[in-house]
């Protein structure tokens, strides 16, 4: 059926329910507000969304009114079932989730919309004994990218009546022992095993000591080469931290205040909002909580000739879609800002990129003794790390090239640190002793230190982030993580700032991010004799993870559909994103974009459109949409709240 007419069948038939019990009453939530439904379940409802109810239906809009969140409590056999009774127009395959949060089963039923909808539609259904709950979610791409933080904080904190959560607060935590070591060290080997990833960089701190830092697996896939604790990784995202940490010791020299404007550190930032710009304090720069939304294309298809000079330019063409201070968007481009206005006080007349790195490397990575890291990229791929991978069209792990990883060099305060598990223990070892080196100097004030991790927005239920670094007291402790991602690495480093424990994971390929958070989870278990949670929900995210791969490759055609990749333009260019070249090698048919290429699949959207959609490992996901625009083909690239059109670069 098509998706719009199942989407009208389902909302007549909850209006119908509406119209029935009388016209549903409606509240717009002034904040976030804890709620319930008929049966008891309760959840929290996010400041600005509408809330209306229709008997024993709850239905949720956002501010933008073209998004929604449906919740109903059914009796029924199955999760299918219960689906069905409340989205009878569909008929769903479901992935199994984790149980958490008191309920016995957990399911999810996604649906595929196309491209040109820009739908996010999907329904999951949970049970505690013979009921259900189930929520539907029928939303815009554009509106839940951005809100995606609200949404999460919604469906995350639905528990069902009666719950009590967990929580380690006022417990001892046992020692990391060598046993307990071997535990964690055994489940992040399953992982590996189980999704393919060659190899891992792991660390353990307990007392603020280092109780164990070494590898498992290989560098390369196919080799005998191992991973020890000195193999480098690009540890992408976790780079953000270490700016901020750079921006902390210049609060600590007077250089900089926390509550300045940026303006008035650097007159020639500037964003695509006058307003906006002019609100942006210091410690904005990396929370995510300006409206400035996530806006990665732009950088990852042209950084050939980028510079940071250029990469801050960028920031004033871009708009904020969301009010400041509303909702978490993150953004790589406004991090990066940070850095390099670091770099700008230091130096104020040199280039902003080599001020960084000699910034970091004198300031931050020397006195933290991380000899190894670095952000140069021939230097860390001349000697010990860990070549990136990634999995093939079919789902098999497979060897990965670099250069989609290059984007990150003009933005590096973003992402761009290569580092290792032995030099990224150091790191979370002072942020452990609250700003203290191990011979007793400070290296930065506990006061600025800590400044980072107080909430700038909110990212998801029990879950702030800070400068750079994410708080969560989902256990009713604060753990403090961050996650990196980057083509064919994946990474984290997390830590219990009262309890002087913490970890590091550095992964290279990009199923690595599975076992992120099951590890968290794991660690807190050991350390607290948690509930059983992380090895089920390693299982299932690893589930979930395959079955995607396997949907997904049932609508692809491989090699790419030949006569209608005939039909497109040699040449196509676009302003934002640069040049795109198609060309057939073999019987593959290939999309270059000059910085980087791809071997493409196609695939008949529902709709009768077709799209392109690149396979290469860690390059895979990028999918263009083809198109006319008067009488000339053209190619449609989308992120959630952006889009980017390809015209025949013949038609001029």
């Amino acid at each position: 059926m098509n998706r719009f007419l199942a989407l009208l069948a389902c909302w007549l038939a909850l209006a119908s329910i509406a119209h029935a019990q009388g016209a549903p009453a409606a509240e717009t939530l002034a904040g976030d507000t804890p709620r319930a439904t008929g049966a008891g379940t309760t959840f929290t409802a996010p400041a600005g969304w509408t809330l209306r109810r229709a008997g024993d239906l709850v239905v949720l809009d956002t501010p933008e009114g073209d998004s929604h969140v449906a919740l109903l409590d059914v009796e029924g056999k199955s999760g299918d079932e219960a689906v069905a009774s409340t989205w009878a127009a569909y008929r769903p395959e479901a992935s199994p989730l984790a149980p958490r949060n008191g309920w016995d089963e957990r399911r999810l039923y996604e649906y595929e919309t196309s491209p040109n909808e820009r739908a996010v539609v999907y329904a999951v259904a949970v049970r505690r004994g013979p009921s259900w709950l189930i929520a539907l979610v029928d939303a815009t791409e554009p509106t839940f990218e951005k809100r995606g933080s609200q949404a999460s904080l919604l469906m995350q904190s639905l528990r069902p009546k009666g719950y009590e959560r967990e929580s380690f607060a006022g417990r001892k935590a046992h020692a990391l022992t060598p046993k307990r070591i071997a535990a964690l060290k055994s489940f992040v080997a399953g992982g590996m095993q189980a999704l393919g990833v060659p190899g891992v960089g792991l660390a353990f701190i307990d007392g603020g000591k280092v109780v164990y830092e070494g590898g498992l697996g290989t560098k390369q896939l196919g080799t005998t080469d191992k991973v020890d604790a000195n193999t480098l990784f690009i540890a992408a995202s976790n780079t953000k931290a270490m700016t901020t940490l750079l921006l902390a010791e210049l609060v600590d020299a007077g250089k900089l205040r926390w509550d300045e404007p940026v303006t008035q550190v650097d007159p020639s930032f500037k964003l695509g909002d006058a307003a906006t710009t002019r609100q942006v304090l210091v410690k904005h720069l990396i929370c995510a909580c300006t409206g400035m939304p996530r806006q990665d294309l732009e950088w990852l298809f042209e950084y050939r000739n980028a510079t940071p000079e250029s990469s801050i330019a960028m920031l004033g063409t871009m708009q904020p879609t969301s009010r400041f201070g509303e909702v978490f968007q993150y953004s790589n481009l406004m991090a990066a800002a940070a850095g390099y206005l670091a770099a700008h006080v230091i130096a104020p007349a040199e280039e902003r990129g080599a001020a960084y790195d000699r910034a970091m490397h004198d300031r931050v990575f020397a006195p933290l003794g991380m000899t190894r890291t670095t952000f140069d990229f021939r230097q860390a791929m001349r000697g010990n790390y860990a070549k990136p991978h990634g999995d093939d069209v079919d789902g098999h792990p497979a060897r990965a090239r670099m250069d989609l990883n290059y984007s990150i060099v003009p933005v590096r305060p973003a992402g761009g640190v290569w580092t290792s598990a032995h030099d990224l223990a150091r790191y979370v070892q002072m942020e452990l002793a609250n700003g203290k080196l191990p011979n007793g100097r400070m290296l930065v004030s506990a006061r600025n230190l800590l400044a980072r991790r107080e909430a700038q927005t909110m990212a998801s239920e029990d879950m702030d982030y800070g400068m750079g670094l994410t708080i969560d007291r989902r256990w009713g402790i604060p753990v403090v993580h961050h996650g990196g991602d980057l083509a064919g690495y994946h990474s984290d480093m997390m830590w219990l700032p009262d309890y002087g424990v913490g970890a590091v994971i550095l992964t290279n390929s990009d199923p690595g991010y599975v076992i992120r958070g099951p590890l968290l989870r794991k660690l807190l278990e050991l350390l607290f004799d948690g509930r059983p949670e992380a090895d089920a929900a390693l299982s299932a995210a690893i589930t979930q993870y395959k079955a995607q791969i396997a949907k997904a490759r049932e609508r692809l055609v491989v090699p790419a559909d030949a006569t209608e990749a005939a039909k497109l333009a040699a040449h196509y260019r676009n302003a934002s994103l640069g040049t795109l070249d198609v060309r057939r090698e073999g019987n593959d048919w290939v999309f270059d974009v000059g910085e980087w290429h791809s071997v493409v699949a196609s695939r008949r959207n529902d709709d009768g459109t077709i799209s392109f959609i690149t396979i290469d490992p860690t390059i895979s996901g990028f999918e263009f949409v083809v198109g006319v625009r008067d009488g000339h083909p053209t190619l449609t690239i989308r992120d959630a709240q952006h889009e980017y059109v390809f015209t025949d670069a013949s038609a001029g």
